[in-house]
């Protein structure tokens, strides 16, 4: 199964080709190509390796990401992939991060 990852976007290139977006405090650059519709700064989109492949809708928005945190949440602890995103989702929430070896949940 793949997971398609929210994030924000923060600016769009001006030929719309591409888009730098932040996923919890990382910030990446997208491409724009797939996506299934026009995005601006503010929206929300899905990444999948690199691309936006959906525009979250305003009324989506909350809901996805409560549910991306209790995925989170419900993931072991010691999974390498679920605390490196805590640790960025803690970053970007300005807790400080946990002491070596016991996790970064929140």
């Amino acid at each position: 199964m793949c997971l398609g990852v929210p994030g924000k976007v923060l600016t769009v290139s001006d030929d719309g080709v591409t888009a730098l977006v932040d996923f919890f405090g990382v910030r990446r650059e997208l491409r724009l190509d797939i996506v299934d519709e026009p995005v601006k700064p503010g929206d929300y989109v899905l990444n999948h390796v690199g691309f936006a492949i959906r525009r979250i809708p305003d009324e989506e928005v909350q809901e996805t990401l409560a549910l991306f945190d209790q995925i989170l949440k419900d993931q072991a602890e010691g999974d390498l992939m679920a605390e490196d995103v805590r640790g960025e989702i803690a970053a970007a929430r300005g807790a400080p991060p946990a002491p070596e070896g016991e996790g970064r949940g929140r």
